[in-house]
């Protein structure tokens, strides 16, 4: 259905959900949560898996493969410039030219949440160096302004911190930034469950990026299969367009025209 379609960097997608790699016991969970979820772009953290740089480990290319799946690249763990960019050039060198990266530079250990001063450092660097770059940024609509100024190809930011679960915390910054924006607007972080994930989606943004919310459930593989569901829907849902809200009722029958 075309109003499923996102384009990123050029490329066409019929999932707007994106999933990670992380967190699951094993790679055989990952492969089958990756299936469930219907995902199409796949991010993966450089400096924390083997995509093959360790020969003697397994290799997460073993159960993702590059013919099915776009490798989203990401620098998870980078706290300054100098190693996000390091770590884009690594990805860059061991996927043979690939330049479809996921941008982070974290503040700090604690809350995970963005330096946005190295974010954009990093980003006007990168984007200079020939990389398409999807970035994870806080909910503030002039920084994700500015990353879009700088070239981002799509602006990610967080709807809660990583790992929270806590479901869209400031929906009207995220607001602010879907209706000035001209790259997709995809939430990245925070989402906890397939309700999340739908407003999310009712809201306008493109689509919605996660990991612990299908990894750290109880039954990952079920998780992964109501994300997709919730994104197709919450997608639906923002197409139809809501009805107003009303402060009092309104009869679904109307009274004119009745027969008795």
């Amino acid at each position: 259905m075309q109003h499923n379609t996102l384009t990123i960097a050029g490329k066409a997608y019929a999932s707007r959900l994106l999933v990670g790699t992380g967190k699951y016991k094993d790679l055989a969970e990952t492969q089958a949560a990756t299936e469930a979820s219907g995902a199409q772009i796949i991010t993966v953290a450089i400096r924390r898996t083997n995509i093959g740089q360790n020969k003697d480990e397994p290799n997460l290319l073993d159960v993702i493969s590059l013919d099915k799946y776009t490798l989203l690249p990401n620098t998870a763990g980078c706290y300054n410039v100098e190693d996000a960019v390091r770590t884009c050039r690594l990805a860059r060198e061991l996927l043979d030219g690939h330049k479809l990266v996921k941008l982070e530079v974290l503040g700090d250990a604690k809350t995970l949440y963005p330096d946005t001063i190295q974010t954009l450092k990093a980003a006007e660097i990168l984007v200079k160096d020939g990389f398409d770059v999807m970035v994870y940024t806080s909910d503030d609509p002039l920084i994700a302004r500015q990353l879009e100024e700088i070239g981002c190809v799509a602006v990610m930011p967080l709807a809660a911190p990583i790992g929270s679960g806590l479901g869209i915390r400031n929906p009207y910054n995220i607001l602010e930034i879907i209706e000035n924006a001209n790259v997709p607007i995809i939430v990245d972080a925070g989402v906890g469950t397939a309700s999340d994930a739908a407003i999310a989606m009712e809201m306008g943004c493109d689509g919605v990026l996660m990991n612990t919310a299908i990894a750290g459930a109880k039954n990952p593989v079920l998780m992964a299969s109501a994300m997709k569901k919730a994104i197709e829907a919450g997608r639906e849902a923002f197409l139809a367009g809501r009805m107003p809200r009303k402060r009092y009722a309104s009869a679904s029958s109307p009274l004119e025209g009745t027969f008795f």
